[in-house]
């Protein structure tokens, strides 16, 4: 998932950029979420001190603050290099400026044709997920859940266990950061997950890579999130 935030001073203009963003993830079904909408650039740089997925970083330059938005974007990178940074602004001349502060700027937005801002956030979220998913892929072994007409791909280390729906014929993805029920058995999982990931349960399928404890006696898996998963006698011994 991509979180996404927006640095503007204008409260209007803010809206305006929120307004297209939220449609775009909605319209498009991209696994991303608006974290914070904010003028305030320390308020920004707090929230990203601790935030563990990468960013798309709306910012306009002039912030009407002692930190620009060039400046931003460069305590940003400190936080997250691999962030997708897009600057939204009324002054075009500034645009060489990304350059000389040496920040990896994906686009330059300009405010004055609300027409063509709208066009170029859109593109700027879709080129961003893409380039996300690609270099995912390309780093680390992923899973990737069909809902609807949405792929989500979740990195295998952010997975903890698999459970069976109360739903027939769907099963339950348990992640860091969120739950995703979709289409599936524990069957199908089994069969195309790698060896980290063990049955546990007839409705437990656990990722041995995040589990705590083993409670043997009471048959519970714990895992480091706090999360808890049932093992069965018959498959304790596997595990």
């Amino acid at each position: 998932m991509l979180d996404i935030f927006v640095c503007e001073d204008h409260a209007a203009q803010r809206r305006v950029v929120v307004q297209i963003i939220q449609n775009t993830v909605l319209i498009e079904e991209l696994d991303m979420r608006l974290v914070l909408d904010t003028k305030d650039p320390y308020t920004l740089l707090e929230k990203i001190r601790t935030n563990e997925n990468t960013g798309i970083y709306f910012l306009d330059i002039d912030l009407s603050s002692n930190m620009n938005g060039l400046q931003l974007a460069q305590q940003i990178r400190l936080f997250d290099p691999r962030g997708f940074i897009i600057f939204i602004t009324a002054h075009s001349e500034l645009s060489f400026m990304t350059f000389q502060y040496r920040v990896e700027a994906m686009d330059f937005v300009l405010k004055d044709n609300p027409a063509e801002m709208k066009v170029k956030i859109r593109e700027c979220l879709l080129h961003a997920m893409e380039r996300y998913t690609l270099d995912t892929n390309r780093t680390h072994k992923v899973y990737t859940a069909q809902i609807g007409g949405r792929k989500i791909s979740i990195d295998y280390n952010d997975i903890f266990f698999f459970e069976t729906s109360s739903n027939i014929h769907k099963v339950i993805l348990h992640a860091k950061d969120r739950q995703i029920e979709f289409n599936g058995t524990m069957k199908e999982l089994a069969g195309v997950l790698d060896g980290n990931f063990v049955r546990c349960h007839r409705s437990f399928l656990a990722n041995k890579n995040n589990i705590k404890e083993i409670d043997a006696k009471n048959r519970i898996i714990y895992f480091t999130n706090g999360e808890t998963c049932l093992m069965s006698t018959r498959m304790m011994k596997g595990l």
